[in-house]
């Protein structure tokens, strides 16, 4: 059976469609055993960079990004609500680089930025209003992504301030944080630094943390069981400037992928991908890698091997956990996040947020 035949059953099994039920339109092939899949573009009315995603569910979902925007949809895409916070002129510029949701309701936004320009907002009353409730007073740290493990408990974390990569940590919701003692960080290499692209360069899952880095070579990941006492290994994804692991992602405590390249030369399809089955300690190079810098990635939930990158040349699929990589659609995505397997959705520049539905 082909690797197309293998997905699209998975899907159906997961989802309890039809092979009826499936548009025709979803699939193309190049070749019988490569699987290849269409995103399907949904109309923001917006033109700015959404590199914040969260979808909630099928119908649920929340963007974030540059000049403050911030939308959300109750009905799968057909509609888009604009429900940032009100910004002072000032801070209109602010880019809205990661967002968390847990409903229509719930959702913490982050912006990025040096020193103040990095903030947490929450809301609980759907975007209606907004409270800030971080403000970045070092000048050196600069956060690029949050994450949470439970609806109370998560981290955010910032390039290294003092030589290592600082961390804050809520147990409220977002609703406080506070700095995390930097004692159980391995020191930052030179020029070690974090990359604010999809907002998947802090993962948790299996009760673990994990942290992606990049500027120098090759890109490193940092792994926790609590997110106090880290470890660190070298990935074999090539690093440098503006080069290393832009995004990870684990399906569990001892699985995961890596990925990222090099942001400055898109199109490079070499060491941008590999993956760790121990947790990872270590970390192997994919036999076939994506074909592009890829910037965000995602598990699809339900589909145990099955993986979804993106980035600005185009999308990959795996289905060996992160081994081989299958190009699909050559269009221009940031950021992936799969619900489950009817509800994976996509998200980039120029407004473009897209679903991968197998309803």
């Amino acid at each position: 059976m082909s690797l197309t035949s293998v997905l699209v059953a998975a899907i159906l099994s997961a989802s309890g469609a039809s092979a009826s039920a499936i548009p025709s339109r979803q699939f193309a092939r190049q070749d019988a055993s490569i699987p290849l899949l269409t995103w399907q573009l949904l109309p923001t009315g917006s033109t700015q960079q959404f590199r914040g995603l969260a979808p909630v569910s099928d119908q649920i979902a929340w963007v974030s990004g540059t000049n403050g925007t911030v939308l959300k949809t109750v009905d799968g895409g057909s509609s888009w609500t604009s429900v940032g916070p009100s910004l002072s002129e000032a801070d209109a510029t602010l880019q809205f680089r990661d967002v968390q949701a847990w409903s229509a309701e719930r959702a913490v936004i982050l912006s990025i930025g040096e020193g103040s320009d990095s903030r947490i907002y929450i809301t609980s009353d759907g975007g209606a209003t907004w409270t800030q409730t971080f403000v970045s007073e070092e000048e050196k740290a600069f956060y690029n992504c949050v994450d949470f493990d439970t609806e109370q408990h998560g981290f955010a974390v910032s390039d290294p301030v003092n030589g290592k990569f600082r961390l804050i940590e809520t147990f409220d919701g977002g609703a406080s944080w506070a700095i995390v003692d930097s004692s159980g960080m391995p020191p930052a290499l030179e020029l070690e630094a974090g990359f604010s692209a999809s907002g998947t360069c802090l993962e948790t899952a299996g009760g673990r943390w994990y942290a992606a880095a990049g500027g120098v070579d090759p890109g490193r990941v940092f792994a926790s069981p609590d997110g106090h006492v880290w470890s660190v290994a070298d990935s074999t994804i090539d690093g440098g400037e503006a080069s290393g692991v832009f995004t990870i992602q684990f399906r569990d405590a001892r699985h995961g992928i890596a990925l990222g390249g090099n942001f400055s030369a898109p199109t490079g399809n070499v060491n941008n991908a590999a993956w760790s089955d121990d947790g990872g300690l270590s970390w192997t190079a994919a036999a076939k890698f994506p074909g592009g810098y890829r910037s965000g990635s995602t598990w699809v939930p339900g589909l145990c091997k099955t993986a979804i990158a993106v980035g600005p040349t185009g999308s990959d699929v795996s289905v060996d956990g992160g081994r081989t990589w299958h190009g699909f659609y050559n269009g221009s995505f940031d950021s992936v996040e799969c619900v489950n397997a009817g509800a994976c959705w996509a998200s980039g520049s120029g407004g473009r947020v897209a679903r991968l539905s197998f309803e």
